[in-house]
């Protein structure tokens, strides 16, 4: 079975997909699996890790919400991985690579989204970032602080899906559209369902070009992207490429930095600084995996290590644990 994927991939990708005979390898070496390429190993790899389990009890941008519907850290991966799938199926790239660099692309992400992971940018020397947070889990920290041995690819891909970072592959480079995509667009959908946005206040100059549900939107970019192509590099084409930036430019406005977001937001700088101070001052209360790295990489590095594994409810019962009296009454 994996010769014939494999023989597949030369015979109908691109020749801009990376071809999984060509893998950089593992930071270990390790037996090959007689029926899995190396990129489907390392999709399993992280859908069976414990990192990959706790994104579901952590929200993706609104902090302990009251419905069921509202995307955690875990359906937001699930929702990047089909559209880098779809995006690279149509591209003839190496979907594989793909979806395993998409599935681990936020494994490292803190507690309270991005207001998480501020603060513990705040409050580390030499600051703190999500993807490359996820690279330490599936190198140092997962597996009993084993890692999870990725391959170089997919380490690559999910270091680099963020910000001004450029992966090696264009699979991976395919994976920060895909994650933009899919996060201007459910970020739209749960504004609406919490009453902080209605669809009618996107810009009509958006709306008129992208559409005005979420399927449409959708739609309309990824098919942008496929347009595109892959020559000399994959892309989207305009104004497509504009408009989803102004679209995530009127969410900066009218979502995350709304009066609500700003109040939750120091919320969450307070819990996560009593957090850190207090296992700074007793790091022998961090569980062991975590510790094996403190005489390497320092006090500051492993709490930051802990806090960010934190699911939002497990942070918030810890703080409660430590900093909330208990109520004592009468026997």
């Amino acid at each position: 079975m994996k010769e014939v994927t494999l023989r597949r991939e030369e015979q109908f990708l691109c020749s801009r997909a990376f071809l999984t005979a060509n893998t950089a390898g593992r930071l270990r070496p390790v037996v090959p699996c007689p029926v899995r390429t190396e990129f489907q190993r390392d999709r399993d790899r992280i859908t069976h890790c414990k990192s990959f389990r706790r994104l579901m009890h952590k929200m993706q941008v609104f902090i302990s919400p009251a419905g069921d519907h509202y995307r955690t850290r875990l359906t937001h991966t699930l929702e990047v991985t089909q559209i880098a799938r779809t995006l690279a199926r149509a591209l003839c790239l190496n979907e594989d690579l793909a979806e395993a660099a998409a599935l681990g692309h936020d494994l490292g992400h803190t507690p309270f989204g991005h207001s998480g992971e501020r603060a513990l940018d705040r409050l580390c020397d030499g600051g703190f970032r999500h993807y490359e947070q996820s690279l330490r889990v599936v190198d140092k920290l997962e597996n009993g602080g084993e890692g999870l041995n990725l391959t170089a690819e997919v380490r690559d891909g999910i270091l680099n899906h963020s910000g001004s970072n450029r992966a090696a592959t264009c699979e991976g480079r395919l994976l920060k559209l895909a994650d933009r995509i899919a996060y201007i667009n459910h970020d739209i959908d749960d504004a609406c369902r919490a009453g902080l946005l209605r669809e009618e206040e996107i810009p009509r100059e958006i709306s008129d070009v992208l559409g005005s549900t979420h399927s449409d939107r959708i739609t309309a970019l990824v098919c942008a992207v496929i347009d595109h192509g892959v020559e000399p590099d994959v892309g989207m084409l305009e104004p497509y490429a504009t408009l989803m930036e102004q679209l995530r430019q009127f969410l900066f406005a009218h979502v995350y930095r709304n009066a609500v977001a700003q109040d939750e937001e120091e919320r969450v700088s307070d819990l996560i600084g009593f957090l850190f101070e207090h296992f700074c001052a007793h790091p022998e209360k961090i569980p062991p995996e975590y510790r094996k790295y403190m005489e390497e990489d320092g006090v500051q590095r492993i709490v930051a290590d802990y806090i960010a594994g934190m699911t939002d409810r497990f942070a918030i019962h810890c703080f409660e644990e430590l900093f909330v009296p208990r109520v004592w009454s009468e026997k």
